[in-house]
């Protein structure tokens, strides 16, 4: 049986759907412009590195560990956070061969690795911190930001689909009162439609 709206259920949807995500929607219409214009804005790169030795106790920790795909002993990140402020999550593998232990920690408007040598006893560590508006643009692309933010990205997408498709019922119901609705609506199809066939 097909689900029925009355212009009342679908004003009302139309505008808790609005209402849930209309900052979503002005931070990804804000963060469409920084992104389409990446080029002309300048970059604020920081870069942290850190080097330094590590104690034995501490390597002998990691040399237990078997090679391949590891998660570092809590010990390390403990002292990694506590000593230097290098925080690495508990979930977060790297990859061990016996000598040396390397992690990459991307994130978003930024990036960052660490590289443990056992045989010197030592680590280098380098964060990259690309900015605020490299951040909000990473948030627009899902980049590096971890299963919760993909899932809110799905449901905010639902919400902005219940929007449009009520929004279109509004405007089926208005439309014997308003005669350029259609107009003003195909135009919405028309000019992106001929800007990518003429000029992309």
């Amino acid at each position: 049986m097909a689900l029925r709206f009355s212009l009342g259920s679908a004003r009302q949807w139309h505008w808790i759907s609005g209402a849930i995500t209309l900052v979503g929607m002005a931070m990804f219409a804000i963060t469409g412009i920084t992104l389409n214009h990446a080029a002309d804005i300048p970059g604020q790169h920081q870069v942290v590195t850190i080097e330094a030795p590590i104690a034995a106790p501490l390597l002998a920790q990691l040399k237990r560990l078997p090679e391949g795909d590891v998660v570092l002993p809590a010990r390390l990140r403990d002292y990694f956070q506590t000593t230097h402020e290098v925080t690495i999550a508990a979930d977060q593998r790297g990859q061990w061969d016996g000598i040396e232990f390397y992690l990459a920690m991307a994130r978003p408007g930024g990036d960052a690795w660490l590289a443990i040598d056992a045989e010197l006893g030592e680590f280098i560590y380098e964060g990259t911190d690309r900015g605020w508006i490299a951040y909000f643009n990473d948030l627009h692309k899902g980049r590096d930001t971890g299963s919760a933010w993909r899932w809110f990205l799905d449901i905010f997408s639902v919400a902005c689909l219940v929007f449009c498709i009520t929004g279109l019922q509004l405007l089926l119901k208005q439309s014997q009162h308003r005669a350029m609705t259609w107009p003003v609506t195909a135009l919405g199809v028309v000019i992106p439609t001929v800007l990518l066939l003429v000029f992309v």
